[in-house]
């Protein structure tokens, strides 16, 4: 099975080269029989990349290290669900796990569309084979995972001991199935241009992947800061490292999309826009995938530094430059059918939206690829850390924050003063309140105010909507609360489902505000030793140290620092950290000590205790911080997913009368102007 695994990955090279020749050449001389051929060359591809990647698992579960990826990644003790998942913990299996989702992937389109946008798909399927092509070359030629060593280890390296977390087996396949996803609706873009069909058809196909893709990238970052925050040891689930900032980077832009798509579904404007938008996705998650594998900047995410990322940096320039030529030579295609009529309207707001969005997104960039810049001019990495992404992006985020509360009362076209004061009397009264609440409470922190006052206005205006959104459904079909909610929802998933999503927005920033009330300590203790604190909120905590143990399990060595702990007189518990020695099958040391720190979740705040070593006569050396309302941005991430899978689920398609002619009642849509009724031909 491995050596079919190996001889695979060639084939796959050769079946995607095929499909992209092919297919190309089917559309440029409208030659279906070359067009189908290409499609199945696509269906071919994923076929090999699937019996590839099965040759890859064997060789890790059989454990032979004959394989300098199965050694480098793996070793006989390592636990089978790490075992699993050492196929993406490096470079080589990681692109590989990047190929099979790509052709997946690749496969649906095709098959989805296989009665459907015919005059695109040509394109798309070859753009897709292009990609496939790419990242099978620089694999069978820079970075082979079935690539022999000259002679057989007793026993492999083992995996990096942080990335032995179970959220390891859920964070890389989420975040790549965002990642890799916005390949589809890049191909999409492509055809498009290439073929000059610039109208609703491609942005209609484009859509779902787009959602799709942001849904899983959403979920992939969020895993990713929770990963951080129980393994690291930062204290904290944020830290603007460049490999965290690579996976932000196709996010923000995919969410600007997703707002911008709608003002050119309404209005016909914006369409340049959308084009750019699309394409500039797909390269920030190429350039996403370099910055992880090249080992270009120091991150404690990137764990590989091989020469493929002059492969990435090539195609990245190729990919740039050919979407540059396109999108400029198609211009006047791109032409919007109307104007914006007011700078406050709807489509007005999306626009803010929009550039406050990239706008983050390219201060982001500016500060990830900055030290290389430095490096390329003065030979020197200059990095820059938090402090500058938090002054450019905290305002930019406080004002995105505003948007979200004001972009969805605001009228299309142009927005009558009547309308204004309709629409945000309550919202503002809400925010006015909040701040007013807060400031009772002592809060002094500006950002932390305008944050929790802008959380205010927004909950008001998603509570407005669905209040009256609700209360008409009553009106209309004298329906009791429960089922006009549930039945408002299903009934327009798409505008509901985004209020959902906004206001998980919500919730995360009101906990992203609660960081400025953070209090660290550092504090050395031995057994019987007490501590007494006092957290952000007032409260006295005492810890009493339990001492020093030390143990085996599994493949690795502990040493643990136990802390009972009691809050205003009233015990919680123990809570332990540890520091872990990982070891190979023999007993050796594989890697440098971990950490494990030790979490006491509650809704107001977390305690967090991080062992930093053991000195002489059992001292622990430990840094215990108090996190406020870490437990919300779980809570507002997963708010995010249930709005973006209600977004995602296809709308019921509606009965028809059997055949004459029939008054059709449109969909209801609240908060604008009730559509007349039409008749439609059954």
């Amino acid at each position: 099975m491995i050596l079919v695994g190996e001889l695979s990955l060639w084939v796959a090279l050769l079946m995607a080269i095929w499909a992209a020749t092919v297919s190309f050449a089917g559309g440029a001389l409208n030659r279906r029989d070359l067009v189908l051929s290409g499609e199945r060359a696509v269906y071919a591809t994923l076929g090999m990349v699937v019996l590839a990647s099965a040759g890859l698992w064997t060789a890790l579960f059989t454990h032979d290290f004959s394989i300098k990826y199965v050694a480098s990644f793996s070793s006989a003790n390592l636990p089978k669900i790490y075992t699993f998942t050492a196929f993406w913990a490096g470079q080589a299996g990681s692109m590989l796990f990047w190929c099979l989702i790509l052709g997946i992937y690749a496969a649906l389109a095709v098959y989805s569309n296989r009665t459907r946008n015919r005059a695109l798909m040509p394109y798309v399927s070859g753009t897709m084979a292009v990609v496939l092509v790419f990242f099978l070359a620089t694999m069978c030629l820079g970075a082979n995972p079935f690539e022999r060593l000259d002679w057989i280890p007793p026993d492999g390296r083992g995996m990096n001991p942080q990335l032995q977390n179970p959220g390891m087996a859920i964070h890389p396949p989420t975040l790549y199935l965002g990642y890799v996803g916005t390949t589809v609706p890049f191909a999409f873009a492509i055809a498009a241009l290439l073929t000059r069909r610039l109208d609703a058809e491609w942005l209609a196909a484009v859509r779902r992947w787009t959602l799709f893709s942001w849904f899983f990238n959403t979920i992939g970052i969020l895993l990713g800061m929770w990963w951080a925050y129980v393994e690291l040891g930062w204290g904290g689930y944020w830290a603007w490292d460049p490999v965290e900032n690579a996976s932000l980077l196709p996010w923000l832009v995919n969410t600007a999309f997703l707002h911008s798509i709608m003002v050119q579904e309404k209005r016909g404007m914006l369409r340049k826009w959308n084009v750019t938008l699309v394409v500039s996705t797909f390269l920030l998650s190429i350039f996403g995938t370099f910055i992880t594998r090249s080992g270009i900047i120091s991150s404690v995410h990137s764990f590989a530094q091989s020469p493929v990322g002059n492969w990435f940096a090539v195609f990245l320039v190729f990919a740039i430059a050919v979407t540059a030529y396109l999108v400029t030579t198609r211009l006047k295609d791109l032409e919007s059918r109307a104007n914006l009529e007011s700078m406050v309207s709807r489509e007005a707001a999306f626009l803010y939206n929009n550039l406050i969005l990239v706008g983050i997104a390219f201060s982001v960039l500016w500060g990830t690829v900055f030290p290389i810049i430095t490096e390329a001019v003065r030979g020197e990495k200059i990095t820059v850390g938090p402090p500058f992404f938090n002054a450019v992006n905290v305002p930019l985020g406080l004002l995105l924050l505003l948007l979200t509360g004001i972009g969805p009362l605001i009228a299309w076209r142009r927005a009558s003063i009547g309308n204004l004061q309709r629409q945000f009397a309550a919202p503002v009264i809400a925010g006015a309140t909040t701040c007013f609440i807060v400031l009772v409470f002592g809060m002094r922190d500006v950002t932390a105010i305008l944050a929790y006052s802008f959380a205010g206005l927004v909950t008001m205006t998603i509570t407005q909507e669905f209040y009256k959104g609700v209360g008409a459904r009553r009106r209309m079909y004298d329906e009791q609360v429960v089922p006009a909610f549930a039945r408002l929802i299903a009934r327009n998933r798409r505008r509901y489902g985004g209020y959902i999503v906004h206001m998980g927005i919500v919730v995360i920033f009101a906990a992203f505000a609660g960081l400025a009330f953070k209090k660290d300590y550092d504090v050395t203790m031995r057994a019987g030793d007490v501590k007494e604190l006092t957290d952000p909120f007032g409260r006295k905590w005492r810890f009493v140290s339990q001492g020093v143990s030390r143990y085996d399990v599994l493949n690795r060595q502990v040493t643990a620092i136990a802390l009972d702990v009691s809050r205003d007189g009233e015990r919680q518990g123990v809570l332990t950290s540890e520091k872990r020695q990982h070891v190979d099958s023999r007993g050796a040391p594989t890697f440098e000590p971990s950490t494990e720190v030790g979490i006491m979740e509650s809704f107001k705040e977390d305690l967090y205790v991080v062992l930093a070593g053991v000195g002489a006569s059992d001292t622990a050396e430990m840094r215990i911080t108090f996190n406020p309302l870490v437990r919300w941005v779980w809570i507002g991430g997963a708010l995010m997913a249930i709005g973006g899978l209600i977004v995602m689920w296809p709308q019921a398609r509606r009965l028809r009368p059997e055949s004459g002619y029939a008054a059709v009642m449109p969909s209801f849509d609240a908060g604008e102007p009730a559509p007349a009724r039409e008749l439609v031909e059954a």
